[in-house]
Parts: C-alpha cells; structure tokens; sequence
C-alpha cells in the first residue's frame, strides 16, 4: 500500500546518518536524528531538521540499540518512518517489528525477511533450498565452547566463528588452532551481543584465499527484484572492508553472471523488499559460495552508485512508501535498463594506525582539509576541525570514492583524492590506502581476503610529513616552557650582496682539487700576503655565544662571505663543540651544515677542528671510529684538518694525522700554547719544547703547523719571538689562533706578522674580541699598504660585519656577560669557549656567588696538576676539578686527605687514568692515587686497548629509534649515542625545524606576532601566534596560533601544570610480568581476580573499542598479583592493567 512520507528518523549516526538526511532532503522530507551524549558534538546532529538525545543514562552503543526509546521518539515527533542505516539495529527483526507494530514505515526489508536473512544459519539454508552453494559449516548455532573446539576438528583448519546476526566485519575471528577456538568464542559471543543484541554464533569452514565478491540488489513490494552488478570487495582487514571496487573485472564474466542469477533466485524465493546485497566467496577455481546476506544498505553502496546512476537510498525511502521500480523517480523500469558506465573505487579513511596493528586514535582534529573533483565524491560525517574522536564508535572518518572510464584511470584519481585529504590531529590509515591503491596486484584486480596479511610491503608506511603542526608543536612548546619570557623582534638582517649563486670566483679549494695539499702549502710559503682564515662560523660563535649560531644563520651570509673572503685561506665552520651542540641545543644535523656551506662556498677552503683521538667528542674512540670520521668528513667538504691533542702528546695525533694524509687533505698539526716564553721562572714549556714539537710534527708529515693559543696567553713579544724562532727551525707554513680575552691579540697578530707568521685566525669584527677572536677588520685595516697587506676589501668586510651585527641580537640570551676585555686571563689561563660558558655553569649549580672562588681554584688545579695544557678535553677537566674543589672545600693542601673519601667527576678519573693522554712532567701520584682509588693507569695511546667498532651492529642498535641510519648517523651515533638518539626523536616529534627563524626557534613568538616561515622551497606558512589556552586534566596546555588564515590549536605537556597531576602507570614493553592495554578504549570485562592462577596467552581481560573487542592476554604463567582497573574504566594505549608474579 502506498503511503508518502513527510518526516523520516534515522536511527544511526554518523556518516550514514549524513547520506540519509541528504536522500530525504533531495525528496523534500523532514529529518529527525536521535545522538547520545557522546555524540553531543557531532556534526550529523545538527544536519537533522530536529534532534534528539536519547539514552541519557545508556553506554554509548546502548544508546543507539534502545528499540522502546526509538519508537517513542519517533511516535512523540511525528516520523512517519525509521532508516536504520547499516550497524545498530539495521538488521534487527524485532525493531523492523516494532516499528510495524507502531504503525511507523520501517526503511528496509519487512521483519520477515529480516528474521530469514539476518540470521546467516537460515540464510545458508535457504541457499541450499535454492541449489546455490554455500561453505560447509554448522547449520545451527554453537551451544558452547568444548563443542565449537570438536566441530573445529571435524572441519579441520583453519575455520571462523560469525556471530549469526552479524554484519560490518563484526563478530567474525578465523582460528587456526584449538586453543584459538576457545579464546575467540567468548569473544565473538560478547562481541555479537554488543553490536546485535544477538549472541547467537556459528562455524564455517574457512576458505583459504577467496575473493569476496557481493551482488547488490533491489526488491520492491510488488514482487520485482533486480541486480546492480557485484562488488569486489576482498580488501579486508579484521573482516572489515577496506577498499571496494566495481566491478569485478578479475572474474571471469560467467562466473559474474552465476553470481547475479543466484542472488536473485535467493532474493525472489524470500520475496526480498527494498536494498540488500548477497556476499559470495570464490574460491582460485572460479567455485563461488553463498556466505550471507546483509538486508540493509551497505557502507560500499557508493561504488555501485557512481557506475549505475541509481540512488540506493532514495530507492530505499520510495521503495518503503510502496512505489515499484520502474518509478521514475526511482528509474529501473527492467533489468535490462542498467548499464555498467566505468568503474568506482571507495576507499575508507579511518582513525587506525597501520604502524600500531591498526589500533584506533582518539583525540581532537585540529584541521581537516578535504579532496575533490570531477568523479571524486565524498560521504563523511565525523570529519572536521575540532572533531572530537571517541573510542565508542566506529573509526570511519569518510568515504572517498572514485570514479574514471578506466580501472588504471580510476586508480589514480583515487590515490590523488586519497592524498588530498588532510588530517591533522589523530592517526589515519591514509598512507595505508595509499600503498594499496599503488600496489601492482591491487590494480590487476588479483587481491584475495587475506592478501592484506600476507602483503608486508602495505606497511611500509610513509606517515606524511604533517610539517605544519610539527613546526606549531615545537613554537607552542616553547611558548609554555617560557610564558612570561621576553619575546623580542628583529628588522630583516642586512645580508651582504653577491653577485652569483654559488660564487663563481676560484680560490685555494680549487689549487688543492686540482694540485693537492703540498701545491697549498707551496702557495702559502711562496707569498708575501697575511692570510686570514674566519672563525667566525665556529669558534667565534663557540666562545661568544655558547655554540649556539644555527646553520640557517651561516647559510644566509655564505654566499656574500664566498665572494667577499675569496683571497683569505679558509672558513672555519665546523668540528669542536659545534658537532654535539648542532644535534643536542639546536636540533640540526651538523654534517647538513657542511653540505650546505659546501654548496654556497665552493671557492673556499673549508676547516675544521678535530681533537686528535677525540674526533669532536670529549672522550677517547677506536682508531677505526676516528678514521672513518676523517673519510667522510673530506669526502664531504672539510679540506683542512686542524688536528690537535689536549696535552699536546702526539701519539694521540698520530692517528688522525695519517688519515687526513692519506685522504690527501691539508693536515694542519697543532700545538696548544700554554705558559710564558718570556718569563724564565716558568720553564715547564720553554721555546725549546715548543721548536721539538714542531720538528716531530713536520716529520710526520704535517703540511701547516698551527700554534693554538686557546687561552689567548700569547703576549704580542712572545708571539713575535715564537714565530720568528719556527720559521727558522721548521719548513711548512704556520698559522696562529688566539683568544682577544685580554684585548692584546691585534697586537700579537702584528707582531708575528712580522716575524713571518703565514696565516692568523681573525672573526669578523661584530663577532670578534674578548673571548672571541681578534677582529678581521682591524688586522686588515692595521696591514693596508704595507708588505704583510691582506689583499681583502675593508669596505666589503663592512657588509660581513653589519649581518652578523643584525644575527648576534638574536642570541642576546647565550652572551657571555662580559663587558670589557679582562687582563686576569694571563693569571687563571681558562680557554676563551670555557670562559663563556664557566660562568652560567657555576650559576646552575648554586656557586654564582662564588665564581671568583671557582677561578682561583680553577688556577690551583692547574698548579696542582703541574700546569698542564689546557685545551678541550683536559681544560673541562680542569673546570670541573676547580668547581668539585669549591662545593667540598677542598685546597691543594687538604684535597689528598680528604679525597679519600670523595667521587672525584668522571672527567678527573679519565684524565688520571691515562684516558686523555700522558702529560708532559706526568701526573702527581698521590693525587692520582686518591682519585683512581684503586684503579691502575695507563700508559699506551688508548686506541690501542679499545677494540674497533662494529659498525653494522651499531646501525641495527639504531633500528630501535631510527629506522633507516645514515653512514653519517651511525658515525656521529659512534660519538655521541644519547645525543644522535635525542636528534631522531626531537625531528619526529617536531620535524625538520631549521628554516625557523632563530629569534622564534629560540624565543617563541608575542602575542599577535606573525611569522613566515620558508618549510620548503615554494612552501611557505603564515603563523600568527593567539595565546595560551587551558591546561586539561593530563597536564597538556592548549596553545592557539592561526596558519594561513585560519585558527589552529595544538596540545603541548605543560610542565609545572603536570606536576600536580597523578599520571596513569604505563607498561614496560620489556616486564613481561607487566599486561598492559594493546589499545585505548573501555575496559569490558576483566576475567580474572587476584591470586587467581593464569598461563601464558590466558585472556585476562577485553577492551572495547570502535565496536571492536580485543582480547589481553597474559605474557608469561604465574599468578595475578595486582589489578590496577575496573570494568568499565577508560584506559589508555599502553596503560598497565595487571601484574603477574
């Protein structure tokens, strides 16, 4: 009997609730939808025309299960019918009879047909009645679970357990063992009950890869039944579909038609009413199995859609007031009337993650971005900013489904509407669909319904760069660490000019690529000119700034430095604490800052300082370590080597050397200055000592020798008098570096220059003086028209110094605090990079008050020791004996009684020990005595008794945190393991953050400042920073920014508020005593009490989630010694559960 409709209620939620609103709405009905209070946000509840909550006081699926309610709701409010959508109550016969009972319209099939075809025993029988093939399984449902473990054995494995009113992938497990049998039926049935208020389950025999093929059809209630083609629907995981396509081009035609021919032979022997599909498996053979029937509207209904031109769900709505096919409106006037056009993909974008077993994500979706176009159409319902993804529901976001002439066509329309959707905020199984959507057997059609398990390949996830919120992460974060911190804002640097990019002046780096390093070294004797080599990019910065000028602040003036410093001799720009604090404070690969130089600075010489047998660490490494260091550091750009040891001991030197040597590199051999040449009552390191170091050096094969003044000690006559003396005595060019601590080094530069010096370390003015180094501009000027005359361009230094003016007041907070030049260097001898950072060492430790203190000890230890040379690592040694002496009130007089008893810094030990080399004089014995306690020194080159890294070991210790090491990665890992492991998380966590300018990466930004930042080339994000918002119960704090244009919040740990906040315990993956939850979501049911006997793989307790239940088994047998949750209980992934003792 025909009946119009005028007001239809949807009994569901989400994206099907959307797609039926939208039918009733295309036919001009009035919408209700009822939500729970879970739902109370979610969109589909105000694209009803009304909306009601229902089940106040219900769980959140039970809410949507409440036949009475729905019935009242719909009667209360005028609905003339009820859509139950797919899920739920779809293919509940006592709700179809319900709603017949009511006198409302039930939207699907008639409670009859439901009562034959929902329950899949009967269907299966009525299968047979109708000679079509079904899988051998049980014909009525399992009473228990000893009988289910029988009939497995009759069947043989492997079988699956379905519940019989099941549907959506829902209560289906595959077993493949007995024990398997008899954990899953418990679940099946409970997971039956929840999702169908049925726990009726039964067995079938599993079919070993089959394709799951589905034929749609259309019945209405005046007996005509029709087929819309089939499904290819064997993409599953969990028995959930994951991609659809039509139609099945891989069977063969004739089995297609078999398939149509018993659908509707099934169909029309029920007298089927409205929308259902029939689910066959077909086996390799081409023998097709009848396995169901879902009398409802299927997820995938899409597909069929987009290559019929038929509206399903209109259908449906017309079908239920009783109009016949042929209606226009509905337009199948014969079977002959469909026609295939094309092919459909539907792909379903959910909040799992691949990577994790496909555990469901919850949280918020702080943006949403979705695709389109012609043949791209989208269902969705769950999707948009602000979203809030629970653990109750379904983890459907939405549907994107493809349409194209061809498959190969409709392939690729769909992986580029796939990746056009953007979500932000929670895991999304895109980068999954994607491999799929690539992958060669997908587009031939050939998948099977277990060719996601077998396909490792799938999960070689590319989990997207989402560079945006990482970037907005790392500024919130520093924006709560540092809320009331001064934000400052700098004009744009005054970046010096060039002409190319990069230079295409030439300079030394081409005389060594072309002639080698002995062709460099014959240049620089042969020439009159004081060469310069600029510090400014490493020891400058290391001694002003704490080491903490960033590699996007080099790059921005390297190409005006290229062309400006083209006749100096090199740019030092690497190695020393650069290397560790690059990684560790500035969250950026060092050796990327080479590439990059490289590339911008072709012309120059690049240097860098290398600790002897410390590399650019602070502790002793393997030979093979330091070797293959120096390989890939020239391989990479650095030409020259400034090789030095701490104590001046050249059997520490001796390894590097060779090797720079043999990479046919310039090995500039150093010696550290220490003392006072010209005072005789200091003869510990007289001229002599530093000429046979020199000659020793020159003997092994050094092409320069570099005297390094560290401590900038050097007075002008001394450096007059030790240059003047090794150019006599030694045959290679030597080169000065000094520290202007004492504002006397200009002078010390000119006086050697006299003396024949051939080249000096100067920075360029705006970084030069005090700890720095002397100031390039002013020895360039000092030198102007005389013999020694530098030959570079005062006026164009000009440009180098009004950048790096501009840069440094970005790095206001890492200045040292020094005001004026400061002759007390000549008394306590402290390097210039260990006088900056001394300072704000001794505040952290509670002595700021006692700093002098600490520099008269830091001076009786270097007295103590026998006036040591004082160059990283011996001069941290130093420091930290001085700081150790001042919190214990040690003196030189007592420190050898009262050490007895005292843990002397690992530093202390390592340098008595031998670790750091031999000194000259040797060590004080008693004083070794009471800090080895014990421990017997040595007296070899340490490299000698370490054995050699194992380098494939070390990249697979890496895997645990980075899965794909570079060589460069497992060799800075060598260095520095903690540090390397830190970098990797820190870029994870925050991406790739080195294009942030540095007063935001360091500062944050002020309130309603905008920033631009340059993610990549082309790229370009607009951030304006909001404000800080509130701090939820876990301690995390809302930060608001807008991203081109458009608001954006990110969650961050707020530090102080998580203080006061009593955290969840988290399972140790390594305790197997410890069970924790696989994923989040609601603890079901615990099976298990304390003291109860358990054995391994025993289910102990369920978790709900999504609909779905998984099983948490116990790791190891022993006995419940603790349970830390309730039934009912929300958990966390990851979060303990029990322990077992």
């Amino acid at each position: 009997m025909s009946q119009e409709f005028k007001k239809v209620l949807v009994a569901n939620r989400g994206e099907i609730a959307m797609r039926i609103f939208r039918a009733c709405h295309d036919l001009g009905l009035q919408t209700i939808a009822i939500y729970s209070n879970e739902d109370m946000y979610s969109i589909f509840r105000t694209a009803a025309d009304e909306s009601y909550l229902i089940g106040e006081n219900e769980s959140p699926l039970g809410a949507y299960l409440d036949i009475p309610r729905i019935i009242e709701l719909a009667k209360k409010h005028g609905a003339d019918a009820i859509h139950p959508g797919y899920g739920f109550l779809s293919e509940n016969a006592d709700f179809a009879r319900a709603c017949e009972a009511a006198g409302i319209k039930f939207i699907g099939p008639p409670s009859r047909i439901l009562e034959l075809m929902g329950d899949k025993l009967s269907a299966k029988q009525i299968a047979v009645a109708c000679g079509v093939p079904t899988t051998p399984g049980t014909t009525e449902p399992l009473k228990s679970r000893e009988d289910a473990q029988k009939l497995a054995l009759e069947f043989g494995f492997p079988v699956i357990l379905k519940a019989a009113a099941g549907g959506g992938g829902r209560g289906m497990r595959r077993c493949d063992t007995v024990e398997e049998v008899g954990v899953n039926f418990d679940l099946v049935k409970a997971e039956a009950k929840k999702a169908f208020g049925n726990d009726d389950i039964f067995m079938e025999k599993f079919l070993v890869e089959p394709k799951h093929i589905e034929v749609q059809v259309l019945g209405d209630e005046h007996g005509n039944v029709v087929h819309l083609f089939e499904r290819d629907c064997s993409l599953q995981r969990r028995y959930q579909k994951v991609v659809e396509f039509t139609p099945a081009f891989s069977v063969a035609p004739e089995i297609r038609e078999a398939l149509y021919a018993d659908a509707v032979k099934i169909a029309r022997h029920v007298g089927y009413v409205n929308a259902g599909t029939l689910e066959f498996l077909v086996d390799k053979e081409g023998h097709h199995y009848f396995i169901g029937e879902s009398s409802r509207i299927q997820v995938e209904h899409t597909v069929t859609e987009m290559v019929t031109g038929i509206d399903l769900v209109r259908s449906q709505i017309l079908i239920a007031e009783g109009r016949p096919l042929s209606d226009p409106d509905i337009g199948i006037p014969s079977q002959d009337s469909l026609h295939l056009n094309g092919y459909a993909i539907q792909c379903r974008v959910t909040t799992e993650d691949p990577a994790n077993n496909f555990a469901p994500d919850t949280g918020k979706i702080t943006a949403y971005r979705s695709g389109g176009g012609f043949g791209v159409r989208l269902d969705g319902g769950n999707a948009y900013t602000g979203a809030e993804i629970s653990p109750y529901y379904d983890s459907l976001l939405v549907k994107v489904t493809s349409w194209d002439n061809t498959f190969e066509g409709v392939c690729r329309k769909a992986m580029r509407a796939i990746s056009e959707e953007h979500v932000r905020g929670v895991k999304t199984n895109i980068p999954f669909v994607t491999n799929i959507l690539a992958h060669p057997t997908f587009r031939a059609g050939a998948c099977h319904t277990k060719f996601i398990d077998e396909t490792p390949e799938l999960f070689d996830i590319d989990t997207g760069r989402d560079r945006a919120t990482k970037v907005l992460k790392y500024i919130a974060q520093i924006q709560v660490d540092n809320p009331s911190a001064e934000r400052p804002q700098h004009d744009i640097p005054r970046f010096p000019p060039f002409e190319h990019t990069p230079p295409r002046c030439t300079g030394l780096k081409q005389l060594l690529d072309e002639k080698g390093p002995e062709a460099v070294r014959d240049w620089v004797l042969g020439q009159k000119k004081l060469l310069i080599t600029d510090t400014t990019m490493r020891d400058a910065h290391q001694s002003l700034l704490s080491t903490r000028v960033r590699t996007r602040d080099m790059v921005k003036a390297a190409e005006g430095t290229a062309e400006i410093l083209n006749d100096c001799f090199s740019l030092e720009m690497w190695g020393g604490a650069t290397f560790d604090v690059a990684y560790r404070f500035l969250h950026e690969s060092p050796w990327e800052r080479l590439d990059l130089i490289r590339e911008k600075a072709p012309n120059l010489l690049l240097q860098m300082l290398l600790r002897g047998a410390n590399a650019v660490g602070y502790t002793n490494y393997p030979d093979n370590v330091i070797r293959e260091f120096i390989k890939e550091a020239a391989r990479s750009g650095i030409d020259v080597f400034r090789v030095f040891d701490s104590l001046n001991w050249i059997p520490g030197m001796e390894v590097a050397m060779d090797e720079v040597l043999k990479q046919d590199k310039i090995c500039q051999a150093t010696i550290c200055y220490t003392g006072d040449i010209l005072d005789p009552k200091r003869d510990k390191y007289p001229l002599d000592y530093y000429v046979k170091l020199a000659k020793e050096l020159e003997h092994r094969g050094a092409h320069m020798l570099c005297i390094k003044d560290m401590s900038g000690v050097l007075k002008p006559y001394a450096a007059k008098k030790l240059v003047s003396t090794l150019k006599q005595e030694i045959g290679i060019p030597i080169q000065l570096h000094t520290h202007d601590t004492s504002g006397n080094q200009v002078a010390a530069y000119l006086l050697a220059a006299e003396a024949g010096v051939d080249v000096v370390d100067c920075a360029i003015s705006s970084m030069a003086g005090m700890t720095s180094q002397p100031s390039l501009n002013a020895v360039v000027a000092a030198l102007q028209g005389t013999e020694r005359d530098t030959g570079l361009d005062l006026d164009r230094l000009q440009y180098l110094t009004e950048y790096w003016e501009d840069v440094r007041k970005r790095y206001d907070s890492f200045e040292a605090g020094l005001q004026c030049n400061n002759a007390d260097i000549y008394r306590y001898e402290i390097p210039g990079g260990q006088y900056t950072n001394l300072k704000p060492q001794v505040e952290s430790l509670g002595l700021g008050d006692r700093f002098l203190e600490v520099k008269e000890n830091y001076r009786r230890v270097n007295e103590m020791l026998g006036d040591i040379v004082k160059v990283t690592p011996s001069s941290k040694m130093v420091g930290d004996l001085a700081i150790f002496m001042t919190q214990n009130g040690l003196t030189p007089e007592n420190i050898v009684e009262k050490g007895e008893g005292l843990a002397f810094p690992d530093s202390a030990v390592s340098y008595f020990s031998g670790m750091m080399g031999q000194p000259a004089g040797g060590f004080p014995k008693d004083l070794q005595r009471v800090v080895l306690k014990g421990k017997e020194p040595i007296t070899c080159r340490p490299g000698e008794l370490l054995p050699p890294v194992d380098f494939e070991e070390k990249k697979r210790e890496m895997l645990a945190f980075d899965p794909d090491p570079s060589w460069r990665a497992v060799l800075s890992y060598c260095l520095y393991p903690k540090v390397v492991e830190d970098f990797v998380k820190n870029q994870k966590e925050y991406g790739y953050i080195m294009r942030l300018g540095s007063h935001v990466f360091f500062h944050g930004l002020a309130v309603g400042e905008t920033n631009k930042v340059n993610i990549a080339d082309g790229k370009t994000l607009v951030i304006k920073y909001l404000g800080l918002g509130e701090v939820d119960k876990e301690g995390m704090r809302t930060v608001s920014f807008e991203l081109n244009g458009i608001r954006r919040d990110v969650q961050v740990p707020d530090e102080e508020a998580q203080k006061s906040i009593v955290k969840v315990p988290m399972v140790d993956p390594e305790d197997k005593s410890q069970v924790g939850s696989s994923i989040p979501g609601a603890v079901s049911k615990i099976a298990v009490k304390v003291g109860d006997a358990v054995e391994k793989n025993q289910t102990l307790a369920t978790i709900e989630a999504m609909k779905m239940e998984t099983a948490i088994t116990a790791r190891m047998s022993g006995t419940v010694a603790e349970i830390l949750v309730k039934e009912g209980e929300t958990v966390k992934g990851g979060q303990l559960l029990l322990v077992i003792k």
